[in-house]
Parts: C-alpha cells; sequence; structure tokens
C-alpha cells in the first residue's frame, strides 16, 4: 500500500516508461508535456499543505508555471493511459490544481483519487486539498469532516494551524460559537506560520464574543489589542471601528451623552488609522445624527458614499436625515436608492411606508409595507401586517374618488422608481439646514452589533421610535459590525437567483482568501452573515443532483453503508461568472463565494465531457457528501481491533455494518517519507502498522515497539492499526412502515420486592433491542420514601444549594416553534443562571398558585360560552402563537456530598443492584472519583412545560431516572441505532448534536422513518434509558426527579462507550468519562468473562502500552527527561488544558505550572505545538511501566459460570 503523495512522481516516471514500451513516443506535441528530472524533482514535495503559502516560496512564479505544465503532462498521460494509471497520479493531479485555484478540476480530480484509492483515508494531505475545495465553494458541512479527519489521524499536520482557523470561522457561521472559540484558541496557542497573524487571530477572538453578545468580554479583548506596540494600522483601525460601533450600540459607559463621546472619538481614531473605511464614516454618521449633528452626519454619510461601494445602508439612512429635516422628497429618493440597491432591504422599505403614510398616501405605503415583510431580513413582520390590515380596512371605509381627488405631496412609488436621482441629492453637502436643531431621538440608538448572525446584515437605521410607536411597537433590526461588502453580497443572494440585484463587479474574495489576506477586518462579518440560504446554496451545488452507485468491487466499504457515496463533479459549465486565466473557458470558478451561491444547480449538472480526467473509470462514482475519507485513529485512541480470527468492532462506521475485522498483516507494506519542505515543519513520519495480537504477552509488544520512536519527535504520532475514523450510523435498512414509527414502549409492573429483583428484569433492561424500558410502581414495590426529595425537604436539607435554572418557552410537548410562533424549528433556546433550592421552591409554589387561579378564570370564561367547540377550536389554534409563557427548569442539582444528602443517599440503597448508584457490576463505580450526574444524583425542579432537551447520555452510558411527583412527565426516544439521521437533521437545521439545545420535529422524523416511542412517566416510575438511546423529557405537571448513569458491564455497554469518546474526539468535545483511565481500572478491578468485552478491553490496553512504550523511548531519544509525578487515590483523571482530550501516564506540564505546583496539563500534541522542541515543558509521568505491564499481564479471559459449573 502506497501511503501519501510522494509516489506521484515516481508513478510519473512509471507510466511514461510503460507507454514508451507500449508505442513510440511521437516527438513534438509528447516533447512539450513532458518533466524533467529536476521538474519531478520539484514537483515531488508539492501538495495541497502548500495552498496559500506558494506565492511566498522563491520561486513562487516559476513554480506556478511548471505547475501548468504538470497538468497538461499528467491531462496526456491519463488519456493515452485511458485511465489506467495510479490512484495517487489523480491525488497528485488535484494538488496542482487546488495550488493554481482551479477548484473544480481540484474537485474532480480529488474524486478520482477516491474512488480509486480504497484506504484514501490515511492521506491527510489529500483529506486537506478536498476541504480546502469544499470551503471554497462554502459546502461547510462537507469541509468541517473532511478538516476534522485531517486532524484526527495526524494532530501534528503542518496545517493544523490553518484548519483550526477555518474550523473557527465555520463553525461562527454556524452559530456554534463554543466550538469556534475552542478552535480559535488552538489556533493561537500554535507557533507555526500560518496566513494570519496572531493578532489577527485574537482580533477574530474578540469579534466572537461580540457576536455572542458578551459585550464587556469583547471590549476587554479589543482593549488588550491596542495594547500591542506596533500593532498593524488596518487592524488597530478595525479594533477601533468595533469599540465604536460596539459604544454606539451598548451601555458600555455612562448615559447616552457619555457613550455617544466615547464611540465618535474610537470612530475618529479609527478614520486616523484607515481614512478610506465607508465603514467608520458611515458609523461616524450614525453617531453624530443620534446626538442631533445633522450637518456632520450628512458629511459623513457623503464621505462613506465616497470611501466604499455604494450602500443601501447608507442611503437609508441619509433618508431618515431628510425625512427628519421636513425634506420628504429628498427622503424619498434616497430611499428609492437604498431599495434599488438593494430589493429586500426591509429598513428602507419600512421607513418609506412611513413616509408615505405620513403623507397620507396609504396605498403607496401598504405597497412599501408588503415589500418590506416579503423580505427575509424583516423582524417587524407581525407589527407590519397588522399595519397593513389597519391601513386597507380603512381604504375601505374611505368614499369613493376621495384618494383620486386629493392632491399628492409625493409621486407614487411607481413613479418614484422610474424618477432620475437628482445630481444635487448625491453631490451637495451643505444644502441641509446647518443649524444644529434638537432632532427628536427617532434613531434606534441602542442596536445591537452583529449579534444576530444570520438574520440581518443591515447596519441600518430605522426612521422608529415615534413612528413605530404609531404602528403599535418599536422593533428594530439588529446591526452587525464590520464591512458591508460581503454583507451586501451575503443577503443579495436571493435578489439574484430571482434576477433581480447584481453584487457590484468589484467584490473580490472568496472564503478562503479571506485567510490569506493579513488584515483582520471586521469583513469577516461578512462570513458570518451568510444566510443559511446561502450555505445550503453552494452545499446543493454540490450535492443536489451527481449521486450516483457505488460498485461494491471498487470501495472498500459494505454493501450496507449506503453513506459511502460520492459526488462525481468533473467540471460546471457556467456563462454568468468570468473565469480565471488558469480554468478552460467552461469550468466554474467563483471568486466571490456570495456569487458562487447564485449558480445553484450550475454543479449539479455533469459534464463527462470536459475535464481530461472525467474521462477515466466514471463507472467508479461515489458520493462525498456522504462520505468524506476517513482516517486512522490519533494518540490513545481506542478503535477497536483484533488481529487473527478474532472479530470485534473494528472501526465505528456503523453498528448495522456488521463486525469488521483487520488483519494487521495488510498494513505492513506501508511507505512515507519525511519531507522538508521550504518554510514547513518536515511531515511527519507515518510509522508502519505492527500486527500485534492481544494474546501476546507484554514483552512480546514491547519488543515490537522498540525503535520505532528513535527518530525523535519528529513523529507526530504513532498511527499503529489504522482504521477509519468513526462516523455516524447511517439509518437502518430496510425502513420501517409506517405503521411501526409508534412502537409500544417496553414496561413492566412490579407488584412486590421480589419482582424488583428478579434476574430476568436486569436482562430485559440491558437487552440492546430494548432502547427504553419503564418500570412501573418501583417506588411502591420497594416502599422508597420520595417524600425525601421532595420540594419541601430539599428546602429543609439544604435551602441554599445551588440550582441551575434554564429559561424556556412554555409550548406543547410534541412541537416546537420560533419565539414568534410562525414555524416549527429544531432549534430550543434555554439560556442558563443560577439561583438556590429555597428560590426555586418559591417559583415552584407561585406556578402552581398561578395556575390555580388561571384554571379558575378559564372555568368561568367556558360558562360564558355557549358554544364550547369553538372556545376549545380558540385554545387548540392558540398553541401555535407567540408569545409563549417564560418558564424556567431547574437542573443539575448535585446531590454527591453524603454529608448533606445522607438519608436521600441511604434510600436509594433499596434499590436493585444493576440501577444502584454504585455497585461493583457498574463500569462508573471503577472510574474511582466522583463524576457529577454520571456515577452521583442529580436532581431536576420543575413546573409544567419545563424541558430536557434531545440528547445521547454522556459517553452513551445508561441512564436511570425516577420520577418524584407529584406531577407526570412525557418521554420521547428514538433507538440509538437512529442518531446519525438525528445528527443529520441537527446539521441541516445549524445544530450541534453533542452540544446544543434542540427539540425534534416528529414530523421530520416519521417522513424519515424514525420510530418514536413517547410515554408518560408517573410519580414512583423508574426510566431505563439503554446505552446511547436519544431521548428528550417535558414535565406535564409540577414534579422533581433525580437521575444518575450507569454501566452494565457488558460488551454492548463498552462498545457504545468508546465509539463516542472517539467521536467526541473527532468533535473537538471532550468526554466526560475518561476511557482510557477506566479501561486500566477495570482490568486491575474486574474479572471478565464474556469473551468480546475482555478482547476490546484488552486492545485498548495494548494500544495504550504501546503508545506510552514508544512515546516514552521519542522523549528520551530526544534528550527529554521524564519526571516521576505519581498518581493520589481519587485524583481525577487528567485532561489537555487546551483541546480536552484525555492524558494518559505522561503529562507535558509547563516550566511554571511545574514549579508552582499547579500542574496544567498539555497533551503531546498541543505541547509540541507551543513549543517545537518542547524546551518549555516537563514530562512527568504517573505509573511505572513496570506496573502497567503487570496490569496487562495479568488482565485475562476468565471462565465463564457455565464452563465453571
Amino acid at each position: 500500500m502506497k501511503y501519501g503523495l510522494r509516489f506521484g512522481t515516481a508513478v510519473l516516471g512509471n507510466e511514461e516508461e510503460k507507454m514508451a514500451a507500449e508505442k513510440p513516443r511521437r516527438e513534438g506535441e509528447e516533447g512539450s508535456f513532458s518533466l524533467t528530472v529536476e521538474e519531478k524533482k520539484a514537483l515531488s514535495g508539492l501538495d495541497s499543505s502548500f495552498f496559500g503559502f506558494l506565492n511566498r516560496c522563491k520561486d513562487g512564479a516559476k513554480m506556478k508555471t511548471l505547475l501548468n505544465k504538470a497538468i497538461h503532462c499528467y491531462e496526456s498521460l491519463i488519456v493515452k493511459a485511458e485511465g489506467k494509471v495510479e490512484s495517487d497520479f489523480f491525488c497528485q493531479l488535484g494538488h496542482f490544481n487546488l495550488l493554481l485555484e482551479d477548484y473544480s478540476k481540484a474537485l474532480s480530480s480529488y474524486q478520482r483519487y477516491y474512488s480509486l484509492q480504497t484506504d484514501y483515508w490515511k492521506n491527510a494531505a489529500f483529506l486537506y486539498g478536498l476541504g480546502l475545495v469544499y470551503f471554497y465553494y462554502n459546502a461547510f458541512h462537507w469541509a468541517i469532516r473532511a478538516f476534522q479527519e485531517v486532524l484526527y489521524i495526524d494532530p501534528n499536520f503542518c496545517r493544523a494551524k490553518e484548519i483550526h482557523l477555518r474550523l473557527g470561522f465555520m463553525f461562527k457561521v454556524n452559530t456554534d460559537y463554543e466550538s469556534s472559540l475552542k478552535h480559535f484558541q488552538l489556533a493561537l496557542i500554535d507557533c507555526n506560520v500560518c496566513t494570519l497573524s496572531s493578532v489577527e487571530i485574537q482580533f477574530h477572538i474578540a469579534h466572537l464574543y461580540e457576536t455572542q453578545r458578551k459585550y464587556h468580554s469583547a471590549k476587554a479583548a479589543y482593549e488588550q489589542l491596542l495594547q500591542i506596540e506596533s500593532l498593524p494600522s488596518q487592524v488597530k483601525a478595525t479594533v477601533l471601528q468595533q469599540l465604536g460601533w460596539m459604544h454606539h450600540n451598548m451601555d458600555l459607559v455612562g448615559d447616552k451623552t457619555i457613550k455617544e463621546r466615547y464611540a465618535i472619538q474610537y470612530l475618529q481614531k479609527s478614520l486616523e488609522e484607515d481614512p478610506n473605511s465607508g465603514q467608520s464614516w458611515y458609523f461616524l454618521g450614525r453617531c453624530y445624527s443620534c446626538i442631533g449633528k445633522v450637518q456632520d452626519a450628512f458629511v459623513s454619510y457623503r464621505q462613506s458614499i465616497d470611501k466604499s461601494e455604494a450602500s443601501a445602508d447608507t442611503w437609508c439612512s441619509i433618508g431618515v436625515l431628510y425625512q427628519q429635516q421636513n425634506q420628504p422628497m429628498d427622503a424619498l429618493q434616497a430611499y428609492i436608492c437604498a431599495v434599488q440597491l438593494d430589493h429586500g432591504h426591509a429598513a428602507a422599505w419600512m421607513d418609506l411606508g412611513i413616509l408615505y403614510e405620513s403623507c397620507n398616501q396609504p396605498q403607496d405605503a401598504i405597497k412599501c409595507y408588503l415589500n418590506a415583510t416579503r423580505s427575509k431580513n424583516c423582524s417587524n413582520a407581525s407589527t407590519l401586517t397588522s399595519r397593513i390590515k389597519f391601513l386597507q380596512a380603512q381604504l375601505c371605509n374611505l368614499p369613493q374618488n376621495s384618494l383620486q381627488n386629493k392632491t399628492k405631496l409625493l409621486p407614487s412609488i411607481e413613479e418614484a422608481w422610474s424618477l432620475p436621482i437628482p445630481a444635487e441629492l448625491t453631490s451637495r453637502q451643505g444644502a441641509m439646514n446647518t443649524a444644529q436643531q434638537n432632532v427628536t431621538d427617532s434613531w434606534n440608538s441602542v442596536q445591537t452589533a452583529s449579534h444576530y448572525p444570520v438574520q440581518q446584515k443591515l447596519y441600518t437605521q430605522y426612521f422608529t421610535t415615534q413612528k413605530l410607536q404609531s404602528l403599535g411597537k418599536d422593533q428594530q433590526p439588529p446591526f452587525q459590525t464590520g464591512s458591508t461588502r460581503y454583507l451586501q453580497a451575503a443577503n443579495s443572494n436571493n435578489q439574484n437567483q430571482n434576477g433581480i440585484h447584481t453584487v457590484p463587479q468589484n467584490l473580490k474574495g472568496d472564503a478562503q482568501n479571506y485567510f490569506t489576506l493579513h488584515i483582520p477586518t471586521s469583513e469577516e462579518q461578512k462570513i458570518i452573515n451568510f444566510t443559511k440560504e446561502s450555505k445550503d446554496s453552494r452545499s446543493k451545488c454540490l450535492s443536489s443532483k451527481t449521486s450516483r452507485q457505488v460498485r461494491d468491487t471498487n470501495i472498500c466499504v459494505t454493501a450496507k453503508e449506503h453513506s459511502n457515496h460520492i459526488h462525481q463533479i468533473s467540471s460546471v459549465p457556467i456563462s454568468s461568472l468570468n473565469n480565471k486565466d488558469s480554468v478552460s473557458p467552461n469550468l466554474i470558478t467563483v471568486d466571490n463565494p456570495q456569487l458562487s451561491v447564485f449558480v445553484e444547480d450550475a454543479i449539479d449538472n455533469v459534464d463527462h465531457d470536459t475535464g481530461t480526467c472525467d474521462k477515466v473509470n466514471n463507472e467508479k462514482s461515489d458520493n462525498l457528501s456522504t462520505s468524506l475519507p476517513y482516517s486512522a485513529s490519533s494518540t490513545e485512541t481506542l478503535s477497536l481491533k483484533l488481529t487473527g480470527q478474532t472479530h470485534i468492532v473494528t472501526s465505528f462506521i456503523s453498528p448495522h455494518s456488521g463486525l469488521h475485522t483487520i488483519n494487521g498483516e495488510g498494513h505492513e507494506n506501508s511507505e512515507s517519507s519525511i519531507s522538508v519542505n521550504v518554510g514547513l515543519r518536515p511531515r511527519p513520519q507515518i510509522i508502519p502498522s505492527m500486527s500485534v495480537s492481544i494474546y501476546s504477552s507484554s514483552t512480546e509488544v514491547l519488543k515490537a515497539c522498540r525503535n520505532l520512536g528513535k527518530n525523535g519527535l519528529s513523529n507526530g504520532h504513532v498511527l499503529l492499526d489504522i482504521c477509519p475514523p468513526p462516523r455516524p450510523p447511517t439509518s437502518p435498512y430496510p425502513p420501517l412502515p409506517k405503521e411501526k414509527l409508534n412502537p409500544p414502549t417496553p414496561s413492566i409492573y412490579l407488584e412486590n420486592k421480589r419482582d424488583a429483583f428478579f434476574p430476568p428484569l436486569h436482562q430485559f433492561c440491558i437487552n440492546p433491542k430494548n432502547p427504553v424500558t419503564v418500570i412501573r410502581g418501583l417506588a411502591g414495590a420497594l416502599k422508597l420514601d420520595l417524600g425525601l426529595f421532595s420540594t419541601k425537604t430539599l428546602v429543609e436539607a439544604n435551602n441554599e444549594h445551588i440550582v441551575e435554572v434554564r429559561t424556556q418557552l412554555l409550548q406543547p410537548a410534541d412541537e416546537n416553534w420560533d419565539p414568534s410562533g410562525t414555524k416549527k424549528i429544531w432549534r430550543y433556546e434555554n439560556k442558563s443562571s443560577h439561583t438556590t433550592i429555597a428560590k426555586y421552591a418559591q417559583y415552584q409554589a407561585c406556578s402552581f398558585q398561578e395556575s390555580l387561579r388561571e384554571e379558575n378564570e378559564r372555568r368561568a370564561q367556558v360558562k360564558d360560552y355557549s358554544d364550547n367547540e369553538s372556545t376549545c377550536s380558540d385554545i387548540s389554534g392558540r398553541r401555535q402563537k407567540a408569545p409563549f409563557k417564560t418558564i424556567k427548569c431547574g437542573i443539575n442539582i448535585d446531590l454527591s456530598d453524603n454529608k448533606k444528602w445522607k438519608l436521600q443517599l441511604h434510600e436509594l440503597t433499596k434499590l436493585p443492584a444493576f440501577v444502584r448508584v454504585v455497585s461493583a457490576g457498574n463500569l462508573l463505580s471503577h472510574v474511582g472519583y466522583t463524576i457529577l450526574g454520571m456515577n452521583s444524583v442529580q436532581l431536576c425542579m420543575k413546573v409544567p412545560g419545563s424541558r430536557i432537551p434531545g440528547h445521547q447520555e454522556n459517553n452513551n452510558f445508561c441512564s436511570v431516572n425516577i420520577n418524584i411527583g407529584p406531577g407526570d412527565c412525557e418521554w420521547f426516544v428514538v433507538p440509538e441505532d437512529y442518531w446519525g439521521v438525528l445528527n443529520d437533521f441537527c446539521e441541516k437545521n445549524n445544530l450541534n448534536f453533542l452540544m446544543s439545545s434542540w427539540w425534534p420535529n416528529l414530523e421530520d422524523l416519521y417522513e424519515a422513518n424514525v420510530p418514536v416511542y413517547r410515554f408518560i412517566q408517573r410519580p414512583g416510575d423508574l426510566v431505563w434509558i439503554n446505552a446511547g438511546t436519544v431521548h428528550w423529557v417535558q414535565a406535564i405537571g409540577w414534579c422533581n426527579n433525580i437521575t444518575w448513569n450507569v454501566g452494565p458491564l457488558t460488551a454492548f455497554q463498552y462498545k457504545l462507550a468508546v465509539e463516542r469518546y472517539e467521536w467526541n474526539k473527532l468533535q473537538s468535545i471532550k468526554s466526560v468519562v475518561p476511557m482510557v483511565h477506566l479501561s486500566w481500572n477495570m482490568a486491575r478491578n474486574i474479572k471478565v468473562s464474556d469473551p468480546k468485552l475482555f478482547e476490546m478491553i484488552k486492545y485498548c490496553l495494548l494500544k495504550i502500552l504501546k503508545q506510552c512504550q514508544t512515546l516514552r523511548e521519542a522523549l528520551v531519544a530526544a534528550g527529554k527527561e521524564v519526571l516521576w509525578h505519581g498518581r493520589i487515590n481519587d485524583e481525577p483523571a487528567p485532561y489537555c488544558s487546551i483541546c480536552e482530550v484525555e492524558v494518559f501516564n505522561l503529562l507535558f506540564v509547563t516550566n511554571e505550572s511545574n514549579s508552582q505546583k499547579t500542574y496544567i496539563v498539555h497533551c503531546q500534541n498541543c505541547a509540541r505545538k507551543t513549543s517545537g522542541n518542547l524546551e518549555n515543558f516537563v514530562v512527568l509521568e504517573q505509573y511505572k511501566m513496570e506496573d502497567l505491564i503487570q496490569v496487562y499481564d495479568q488482565f485475562t479471559l476468565a471462565p465463564s459460570l457455565s464452563s465453571a459449573s
């Protein structure tokens, strides 16, 4: 097996030799396409990692010429060989096209490589190049997956910093701010070369805080940037611009006068650094207008128009100024300028409607209001709709011909649209009244900036406070910071699709061009403000109509893995966009990410006659939108694999694809080389995989590991027993019939204590075929005193105990509406805060009293109506309409302290062993320390409507939940097999399956043939959630619930826990359960008789033992001393303080942290990124290798009870 692309030129030479032997070479045409030895040598080191850096090379221009020649040569050879060339040939061709920014050809070549190379997922350079192409096309979903694969197989990839930057931006676009911040911080600590400087990355972190509405954090971050000496002028100008706009919009300092003074000062300083910033001039105009300096405001707006592209925002604000000065005709023409520049400018349409209404022209006002409501950026739709109905009613009541006989102050909207704009309107600066009169505070001076990233792109100012009050509501659109050029393009997507609005031609730069600029301006907000339509449109270009079936013989997947299909996109005919010189006229080149959205279906149509690579092997096309190359596991990866005849899960592709067996011999011929590139760190050497059986002794294992690390720390990590990374399962096949999508919930009714301890009950609950089991009447059968967990008792016991509060909207259990009540959504907003048990108990009681009062009032109303049916109809109709009532749910109340909650915890010892918090058969009891809410009890306090959003339990462990009462809870449960389907739904709705709050739309699930168990949990009922089951819960009445996790000692539980551990690592999410640490503790404490469970644990021990030995030898070979540190009892497992992966045995701690005894831990990868030679780190060892060897050797398969008997 050949790894990587270093063989591309060798293959080229071999192909030339073959063709020379088969056919006489024709001089002339062929001669012009041949490569010299020197040229081949120069090309041998080029791959996707040079993207963005080629121009920095000494001979960058010369190299581009050589790349063009190489591409012609490769394509010529492919035609001559009739496509029968090595797969690496296509991968190298993809790299060359990528480096020349010919993305369409690059994608075609990469996909041909994918279809030919069965172990494509081992090739980090391929995945990185593929991710860059997807990033260019704004197919962020696929770009994220490809980049995550690169980091998974090679955390020390030479362009890891570039990957973290792009992931940070894409997650920011997706409003996954937590993930975005994490990747920006990972990029910031990396000392390797990058297209953005550290101060630019710091700027984007500060802007991320601002986007999250964490204004004080953003202000502090911006001000910290200003303290940096020799801060680049453009960065400084942008920072000052952001600070000025934040002070204008937010109450960061003092009253209005003070904050406007600060805002103006910051903006003026920004203009000193960059006097040509149209955006800063616009913001300055807004500030002047807010304090009544009309002339200064007009001058600033004029400067904004002169310095930047024509802006609908600016013209709208100018219109407001004219309207305030009682110049309606000038105001009209300014508004017309705005809406002609941007047909979907909701603010301008609304202000224009207000203008017409103030001039007693209601018909024109109605037309403008209707245009405003049609805009996707309209935040006042309900208010405007009400106003339209009001005006229409007024028109109906007017006498006939009354409007026709009335003199119009303004031309109608149709007339105004065709009127030429007077030159004086666009040129005069002093025509307005220069007297600084007291302008009414009719502008929205407290607008938020850049805080609704996918809703609104406008910086526009409404003419609203008084006028909108006349409409009944003072709602205004969010204002965002940053340059409007990207924003205009982002919001013009829909206009262009309708053939209405065109983006200015000088708009330049796609999503990746942004990274190559050393100017981190607020233009990044342009990317943020890609609406969902924008991103989806690009994705559709790559995924809607080009899917084909895969031939099983050509791709290393089973027939059941239906997701392994890849789009075969070869070339894209398009006439509406100009192409670069390096691109064929019939191939798409989209320099602007926003413009690319307009092609919509352009890439859907595959032209097999264009692009030489496309003539080859068309029958082997796959669908990359559902299957990206998946890669090998990294340090401390627990992907399960065995050798020999043993069958075990070797990859986490799908639980439905059966159990894989990968023999280590298949990897023994892996080859690699270390390439030292100009300006690049040497690429990590890939260590050949080793075939070491779990039945080998520790001596044999360590002997096999000897000398693997002799090359020192240049080995990024040891890729042993490589297998594809984890991935969500596809939907089970065949799909269930519709009548089976509401299966009955498995329920057990207990009558006495004997029933509760009956062994088959345990077996029934842990059976993988039962995703959930409801044990009815458990509390009564065991005589549990549930009153110990009642609100009254909790208050008496510890009234000041902390409660986490989630503020939510009261909605029907089977529905989830957006705040306006207009459409069903998956996202579920619930803001977090904290209170005490006493205060929440008071809220619970008040909620109950209020409900009683409302119920009495409702009964009185029902008596007053004779038609009860219409009343019920009104009530049911009201379910879907906002505003929804706000409620509070108390969660994560920690009951782990045995001193505080002794009585409560003792009562739970009455439960059967398999559901107890602590038991020998509970894997979580062997972690060795308390994990809050998992191996300890947590309590929830609820009012009706309180929700626990959709989720799987941490690391897929089982869950126990007992309803204390007095009210009921309604549960929704989906089997573990379908979590991949729900993950897909979350991604489609811009949600993170693991981290976001979401509430599934049942209609979506049923349409996707997903079964949903639905049942009521009454007081005293225990709900057992099996491993990996997805569930969400809503309280029907006032109730408390207690919950914790358990880990049955089964292969199914362990397998799912390890799968989620690896999936979390892929997703850069911390695993709450340290599976490596737990596996070694299980080997110490438990005798395992289940062969499958034993093999999985033993393999994990084998893998970690090899990694510890290899890393230790590499450190010693590099001259790095390993210091003994040891480990105390009950000490939590260490995690990397940067990337949050579990760190086992060898801890990398900074010299400062070690001297202060704070021991802030880093993993090897983060330590090396921070300090390439680890000079700032000490390495601490927690376990002696002799101890690990002893545990490994002594962990053997115990005889089963049946064989023993």
